[in-house]
């Protein structure tokens, strides 16, 4: 069965947005991670911040891949689950991290926080009503 008939046949709660808005707030997101992901890596490369801080921008890149990985290519709910928990403490993490060095990176990350904040309880929800 293709991805969108799994994700369909899923038990999810009322709220669930749909799969478009999903993917709008995704084409939003994308331009402002990469952007900012990409200037934290080129300071830590140039040496103006330390490469520690530009670690959990790294994890967090890592991990929201492995969640397209685990979410639709294997339908592993619980595992999607873990990774989108990995995924929200390294943006938090990255947000304390880069604070003392770039507040505006920091402050840019807060539409990413807020909307994996989201996903995370939607997922989280997902997981728990189809186990």
């Amino acid at each position: 069965m293709d991805w969108i008939t799994w994700y369909n046949q899923l038990a999810k709660p009322d709220w669930t947005p749909a799969p478009a808005t999903i993917g709008l707030i995704w084409q939003i997101l994308y331009p402002i991670i990469a952007i900012t992901f990409g200037f934290v890596f080129f300071q830590a490369v140039r040496g103006a911040v330390p490469i520690s801080v530009a670690l959990p921008f790294l994890i967090n890149l890592a991990s929201n891949m492995l969640f397209i990985v685990f979410f639709h290519s294997m339908r592993n709910l619980p595992l999607a689950s873990v990774d989108i928990l990995i995924i929200w403490s390294t943006i938090v993490w990255s947000i304390i991290a880069i604070w003392p060095y770039y507040r505006l990176i920091a402050f840019s990350q807060i539409p990413y926080l807020t909307w994996v904040s989201i996903a995370t309880v939607l997922q989280l929800s997902i997981t728990w009503s189809n186990r």
